[in-house]
């Protein structure tokens, strides 16, 4: 059996319109932290959708121009409250932050596909109501399903998500930083 953290429950709330202006405060210490490695950060996930339902973790999305070790990203975070964690993806470097988790900080190489994805799913939600209305659908049922798995709650949206992404892909540019 696999242990879970009571912090890995899946709870989704209804959007938070402070949740902008607590991306900005982070995203000011992060690049404060990070100084010039960093090209472009990023706010990402469902909090950076107004309207939509979300976990009320901030995902912040740091673009530098070439990964370093994540030791060298930690020594600057961790003064920030920011631990690392493994993400399994040899491309991203991922750090949280809270107890409960309050928010992600997922480091990517400029121009990369994992930053490229995050930020057309993000802008196609922005430009689409509907369909954000179809992902906080989907997001509730799931959360309800997968309670406590956060990894099968991940998986099971999985094809929605690239679904979006391949549509934003094929006709939508990006149409804003941050």
């Amino acid at each position: 059996m696999t242990e879970r953290h009571p912090n890995d429950t899946i709870h989704i709330v209804e959007y938070d319109p402070n949740w902008p202006a607590l991306y900005e405060l982070e995203r000011t210490w992060i690049a404060a932290a990070l100084g010039e490695t960093v090209a472009e950060i990023h706010h990402v996930g469902s909090t950076a959708v107004p309207g939509l339902s979300a976990k009320p973790i901030i995902d912040i999305m740091v673009a530098v121009t070439q990964l370093a070790p994540s030791e060298d990203y930690g020594r600057k975070l961790e003064p920030l409250g920011y631990e690392y964690h493994d993400s399994e993806e040899a491309e991203r470097i991922f750090f949280r932050k809270g107890k409960p988790r309050t928010h992600h900080v997922h480091i990517v190489e400029r121009g990369s596909w994992t930053l490229q994805r995050h930020l057309l799913f993000r802008d196609y939600l922005r430009a689409h109501p509907q369909t954000m209305q179809q992902y906080t659908q989907l997001k509730q049922e799931l959360a309800i399903r997968f309670e406590a798995d956060r990894k099968a709650y991940t998986e099971a949206k999985t094809k929605f998500v690239e679904s979006i992404v391949a549509l934003a892909a094929a006709g939508y540019k990006i149409q804003s930083p941050g």
